[in-house]
Formats: C-alpha cells, structure tokens, sequence
C-alpha cells in the first residue's frame, strides 16, 4: 500500500486519534511511528500524548505501528522519510542510545540522521522477585544472592533491552557475580516466569509491573529512579537503601527526519509541551506508572548524549551484541 493511501486508511478508519476544529481541512494527516506492535507501553504513550498535541495543533495525527528489529525498522524507515512536517518518530532508549553499540551495522545513523524534537516519558526500572525469595529489601536480597551456591538467575525482556543494561549496571555497582542474565522475548513472559518460579527476579518496567505488584503477585525488591514512583509509594529505591547513583530507565522521545525545517521543530516542540502539561495527560501517564520528561530539543541532544555514553559502556564492558 503507498504510503498516502495507508495514511488515508488510516485517518478514515477511526485510528485517527486528535483532531481539533481544523483538523479535517488538513490535506495530510500527522504520522507518528511506533518502533513497537500497537496495545504496547509505547503504543499507549504515542496514543495518550497524541490526543492533546492533536487539539494543540489542530490537526488529525495517526499511528503507524512499524514493530520489529529493537526498533531498526521504524528507525530506517523515519529517517529515510522526505516528508518534512508531516512524519515523527518515537525515537527510544534502544533507538538512540543502545542499538548503535548492539549492533556492527545499521541503516540508521542515531546521531546524525534524526532532529530531536523533545523527551516524552520514561519508565522507571525496578528489580522484583517471586514471593517465595526471603526478601524485601535490597540488603536482604544481596544477603540471599550471595548464598546460593548455584547462583541466581535474573530475567529481562531481551537481551540489549533496557530492562538487560540496567540489570547489569545493578550486577556490577552491587558487587555480585553470581547472577545469570535469562533473556526473553518480551516482558510479558519473563513475568510469568518469575510469578511461578521458574526464575526468582527480574528487572521490569512500571508499566508492566505494577498490576502485579498491585495483586502481591511479587515483591519489589527496589526501584532504580532517584526519587520514589509516585504510584508505588511503599517501594524504596536503590539510591536510599545504599546503592548511591544507581540510576536507570526506559525512555522515550520525539525526533524528526534531520531535513526538517526549525520551525517544524519549534512547532511539534510546543505541542509536546503542551500535551505533557496538559491534567488529562497527565493522570493517565500516572496511572501507568511513567513519568512525563518536559523538556526542550536542545535538553533532549544532551540527555540522549549522555545516556549513549552511559550505556554504551556497559554494552562494551558486557561484550552485548545482537548480530
């Protein structure tokens, strides 16, 4: 299908998600690009923030879900884009800080191939155990880990994923050796997995996380954010029980196709500031357990900056590759 009739399809087939009162004169809807399937955490985010920077602008933005390859192939396909002013692209954690160090070749170049446009959200990592682990907190977990003489297998949703790199960070900063990475092929199983035992932890997003916290499925064991998830009161973070600077998430946020023009740039920047301003927003991102990262293009270029740095480091120390 070319790609005016997808979005055409689209737009009429009630996936268009915000338009204000001149949204249908538009000729050409706004293309968002989900690196992830739809009914995902990230999905969900494009969809939420979407319908507020639809009423801000005015104008019908349509998803366009492109899943697969740690998001290589939502990442070509944005960056390969000539259509300035109408096509943005979630440009996350694996896009942007990771995948240049997973993997020898891309299609894509992180740095020079994309404008940033400003941060959406990020999800706050948290280390979590079966029920049956005899621990609550972070010294008794260590005290526990160091004891089995097998040693402790750990879980993440995949190798290279954020939920693997913060999970090794915590290895090395936490001074354990013992502990076996068990990737999966998403969150959802490795969860499944720790709830009935068959591993005893793994590192987990909020968004996943919580209804099982929520139900007392697992313990948390410690959340890896400077300050506590508002949603998750009762969970301490790593930094307070001792951990000092340990600090990891998922994270996502908006970037175009580098021939953009600054005023596209300045006008979807606003837009997005005005969705994460806006309550409705606002609560609904809560209620997922992320955080809402206001913030301007030039903030973005030196978070993402500094996050490769961070992450390409642990990926080299671990010897992580994808290909």
């Amino acid at each position: 299908m070319q790609r005016k009739q997808f979005l055409a399809a689209l737009a009429c087939s009630g996936l268009a998600l915000a338009a204000g009162p001149a949204a249908l004169a538009q000729d050409k809807p706004l293309e968002w690009v989900v690196g992830y399937a739809a009914g995902g955490g990230s999905d969900v985010v494009a969809r939420v923030i979407a319908e507020a920077m639809g009423r801000n602008m005015e104008r019908v933005i349509v998803i366009n879900n492109k899943p697969g390859a740690g998001t290589n192939i939502a990442a070509e396909y944005s960056a390969r884009s000539r259509d300035y002013g109408n096509l943005m692209f979630t440009a996350d954690f694996a896009t942007l800080a990771a995948n240049p160090f997973l993997f020898s070749k891309l299609n894509y170049n992180a740095e020079r191939d994309f404008k940033p446009v400003g941060m959406l959200v990020r999800f706050p990592m948290l280390l979590v155990v079966n029920n049956e682990v005899p621990a609550t907190n972070l010294a008794e977990f260590l005290a526990w880990a160091k004891q089995q003489k097998t040693g402790v297998s750990w879980g993440s949703a995949g190798l290279g994923s954020p939920h693997h790199l913060v999970g090794e960070l915590f290895r090395e900063q936490a001074g354990i050796s013992n502990m076996t990475h068990v990737p999966y092929r998403g969150a959802a199983p490795a969860v499944q997995d720790v709830v009935g035992g068959q591993i005893p932890a793994m590192w987990a997003d909020s968004a996943t996380i919580i209804p099982f916290l929520s139900e007392k499925k697992l313990k948390a064991i410690g959340v890896a954010s400077p300050a506590r998830v508002d949603v998750l009161p009762q969970v301490a973070t790593l930094q307070e029980q001792g951990l000092k600077g340990f600090e990891g998430y998922a994270w996502q946020g908006i970037v175009v196709p580098k021939g953009s023009s600054a005023e596209v740039v300045k006008k979807f920047s606003q837009s997005l500031q005005f969705a994460l301003a806006d309550t409705r927003t606002k609560a609904r991102l809560a209620a997922m357990g992320v955080e809402p990262m206001p913030g301007s293009s030039e903030q973005m270029e030196k978070f993402v900056s500094n996050e490769r740095s961070k992450w390409g480091r642990v990926i080299t120390a671990n010897n992580i590759k994808l290909d």
